[in-house]
C-alpha cells in the first residue's frame, strides 16, 4: 500500500519537474545564443542549484540557471580569447559574488545600496537589454548574431521569428495559470514548428547521435586580460540577485535577507557561477520565472527545487535531447529575444521610476546619460591586449561617478536661470 509520505514525495517530484519546465526556455536559450552546450547548461543549473541549497541550508525556494546578463560579454570574450579562457574569466566573476557576500556579512545589506543605488543599477540594467538589441534583430531576420552572415532567406526568417514573437506575446499577456509562466517555451514551440514547415530544421545530427552520452564539458584556462574584462560584469547580476531575494521573500512571507542572510544567498549564487564555469556552463542566476511559479502554485518547500535540480542533471546526459535543442534555428530565438532583451531594458527603466530618481538633479542626469551613451554607443577603452567595454565599462563608470560626484540639490531649472543671466549680461554689454 502506498503511504502518505510516498504520495507526498511523488507530488514534490512532479512540482520540481514543473519548476524546471517553467525555467527551461530561458535556461537553454542563453547557451544556444552564445554557442555553449545546452546539455552542459542543464547540468550546471542543477549542480548550481544544489550548491545554493547547501550554502543557504535549503531554506530558499529558488532555482538557479543561465544568466542573460553575460550574453554579450561571453560572445566578445569567446571571440577574443577563446572558450576555455572565457570559462576561467567566469570562474573569477563568480568570486566577485563571494567578495560582495563577505562585505555584506561584515557591513550589512545596506552597504550594497550605498555603493550601487538605483541611479547606478537602473542604467546598467538598461544597457544589458539595449546593448543586446542588434543581436536579437539580426537573428530575427536570418543573420548571425553579429550580422556577418545571412543564414536563412530574409522573408522566411521574418515569418518564423514573428510567429515566435507573437506567440510569446500572446501567452505572456492572455494565458492563465501556469501557462502564463512559460511564454518563452510556447514561443520556441510555435517558432520551431513554423521553421520545420519552412525547411529550416535539419534532424540529421539528432538521428546520428547516441541516446546517452557525457555532455561536452570544458576545462577552464585563466587569461588575465579575459578575467579583468569579465570581473565588472558581475556587478549587475549581483544587484539582480538582491531583487530576486526580496521578491521570493515577499512571495513566501519570510525575510531571507535576515535568515539565512543575504550574504549566504550571494555566496551560494557566486559559488554556483564559479562551479558552472569549471564544467563549461554559463553563469548561474536566480530565476524570476520560477519565483512567479512559486507564487502561483504555493510550492514554498525548497525540496521542490532539489527535485528540479536532479531532473535537470539527468536530462543533461540524454544526448539526443541536447542535440535536438541545438537544431533550433536562429530566427526562432531572434523573435523571442526581441521581447526578452526589451524586457531587461524595461526592468532598468522601472528601477529608476519606482525609486523616483530625479533626473532634474545634475549628478543623476550625468550618471544616467553618460552610462547610457557609453553602453549604446559602444565606447571601449583599449590598453594593449586589454579592452574594457559594454556592461563592464558602464558598471565601473556608473559606480565611479556615483562615488565621485557630490550630492547637490541643483536642478535643470538652475541651469536655465544661469543661461538667462548670461544672456541678460550679454544684452547689457551690447
Amino acid at each position: 500500500m502506498t503511504t502518505l509520505n510516498e504520495y507526498k514525495g511523488w507530488r514534490t517530484a512532479l512540482a520540481g519537474m514543473q519548476m524546471l519546465f517553467v525555467a527551461f526556455g530561458a535556461l537553454v536559450l542563453m547557451p544556444l545564443i552564445t554557442g555553449l552546450d545546452p546539455s552542459v547548461a542543464l547540468f550546471t543549473a542543477g549542480v548550481g542549484t544544489l550548491i545554493f541549497q547547501v550554502v543557504t541550508k535549503r531554506s530558499v525556494p529558488v532555482f538557479l540557471a543561465s544568466s542573460f546578463v553575460f550574453i554579450a560579454p561571453i560572445a566578445f570574450s569567446v571571440q577574443t580569447w577563446g572558450m576555455a579562457a572565457t570559462m576561467g574569466a567566469l570562474f573569477c566573476a563568480g568570486l566577485v559574488y563571494v567578495v560582495i557576500a563577505a562585505l555584506v556579512a561584515i557591513r550589512g545589506p545596506g552597504f550594497l545600496h550605498k555603493l550601487m543605488p538605483p541611479v547606478v543599477t537602473g542604467p546598467i540594467i538598461m544597457i544589458i537589454g539595449l546593448g543586446l538589441a542588434p543581436i536579437a534583430v539580426n537573428m530575427a531576420i536570418g543573420k548571425t548574431g553579429d550580422g556577418a552572415a545571412q543564414l536563412f532567406p530574409y522573408g522566411e526568417a521574418l515569418l518564423v521569428s514573428m510567429s515566435a514573437l507573437v506567440t510569446t506575446l500572446i501567452v505572456a499577456v492572455y494565458a492563465k495559470g501556469i501557462f502564463r509562466l512559460v511564454p518563452i517555451l510556447a514561443g520556441v514551440a510555435v517558432g520551431y514548428l513554423v521553421a520545420s514547415l519552412s525547411g529550416m530544421v535539419d534532424m540529421t545530427t539528432v538521428n546520428q547521435s547516441d541516446w546517452i552520452a557525457m555532455p561536452n564539458f570544458i576545462t577552464p584556462e585563466f587569461n588575465m586580460a579575459a578575467i579583468l574584462f569579465m570581473l565588472p560584469v558581475a556587478i549587475a547580476p549581483a544587484i539582480e540577485h538582491v531583487g530576486d531575494v526580496l521578491a521570493i521573500s515577499s512571495v513566501t512571507g519570510k525575510n531571507y535577507v535576515e535568515k539565512p542572510g543575504l550574504h549566504r544567498t550571494l555566496l551560494g549564487d557566486g559559488l554556483a557561477t564559479s562551479a558552472a564555469s569549471m564544467f563549461g556552463g554559463p553563469p548561474n542566476t536566480t530565476y524570476s520565472e520560477v519565483t512567479g511559479a512559486v507564487m502561483l502554485t504555493r510550492a514554498f518547500n525548497p525540496v521542490v527545487m532539489t527535485w528540479a535540480a536532479g531532473i535537470a542533471i539527468l536530462l543533461a546526459f540524454i544526448a539526443k535531447f541536447g542535440v535536438l535543442l541545438q537544431t533550433i534555428p536562429a530566427p526562432v530565438m531572434g523573435g523571442i529575444l526581441i521581447l526578452l532583451f526589451g524586457s531587461i531594458a524595461a526592468v532598468g527603466m522601472n528601477i529608476l521610476i519606482k525609486s523616483q530618481v530625479d533626473l532634474n538633479a545634475r549628478r543623476n542626469l550625468v550618471i544616467v546619460s553618460t552610462t547610457l551613451v557609453f553602453g549604446i554607443g559602444g565606447m571601449a577603452f583599449t590598453f594593449g591586449d586589454f579592452s574594457l567595454q559594454g556592461v563592464s565599462l558602464c558598471g565601473l563608470v556608473a559606480i565611479g561617478l556615483n562615488l565621485i560626484l557630490p550630492h547637490e540639490k541643483d536642478t535643470i531649472d538652475d541651469l536655465h536661470e544661469e543661461q538667462e543671466l548670461v544672456e541678460k549680461l550679454v544684452e547689457d554689454r551690447n
